[in-house]
């Protein structure tokens, strides 16, 4: 049985630990666009920058190893997953496709972010991977993984506020502006209790 504090928190990686904006100067240099990250008002970026999901697709099949590689901190992320690290347990669930994985830990290692399982499932549909490590919340930051892991498993999620995620919330999905409010929020645990 688990100690009574202990979570077994889901951590979506690209958005929530990364800067959700950190995309957009490489998308802009390869496809000559001057967007804004405040312009991206939809997680599907085919649709943002005007051209096709299968130029998108290649796009991130080419450039995907140096987003990841490149991609700064999420503010204090790093400190915060630091600080968990021996009260819970921390499982990375990330649509990168496996092949991926040395760039993620290489550069989980620079950062010093710590974990106890990464589960690189090239895919969105996270819920599977959910279910599999039995997660009693996840941080996420697209709209709709947010909303069927709240309403398929019926625990909070942490939604990190960005241009392509407004919209009305149920009741266990909660979002959040910081880092430190998620830090917050999690010491506060039962969340349910918060998010009403």
């Amino acid at each position: 049985m688990k100690p009574e504090r202990t979570l077994i928190i889901g951590i979506d990686i690209d958005g929530t630990v990364t800067e959700p904006s950190s995309i957009v100067p490489l998308m802009n240099e390869s496809f000559g666009k001057h967007l804004r990250y405040e312009d991206c008002f939809a997680y599907n970026l085919a649709t943002v920058y005007n051209i096709t999901e299968e130029a998108f697709a290649d796009w991130l099949d080419k450039n995907g190893e140096r987003l990841y590689d490149e991609a700064p901190v999420h503010g204090t992320a790093d400190a915060v997953l630091r600080n968990w690290y021996h009260q819970h347990r921390l499982v990375y669930i990330s649509a990168r496709e496996a092949r991926h994985r040395d760039v993620t830990l290489n550069w989980f290692s620079r950062y010093q972010i710590p974990y106890h399982e990464l589960d690189l499932i090239g895919s969105h549909d996270k819920l599977a991977a959910a279910r599999k490590w039995r997660v009693d919340l996840f941080l996420e930051d697209r709209l709709e993984n947010a909303l069927q892991l709240s309403e398929d498993l019926e625990i909070p999620i942490l939604l990190f506020d960005t241009p392509y995620n407004q919209g009305t919330l149920p009741e266990l999905v909660h979002r959040v502006y910081s880092w430190e409010q998620v830090d917050t929020l999690v010491k506060s645990w039962p969340i349910k209790h918060i998010l009403r």
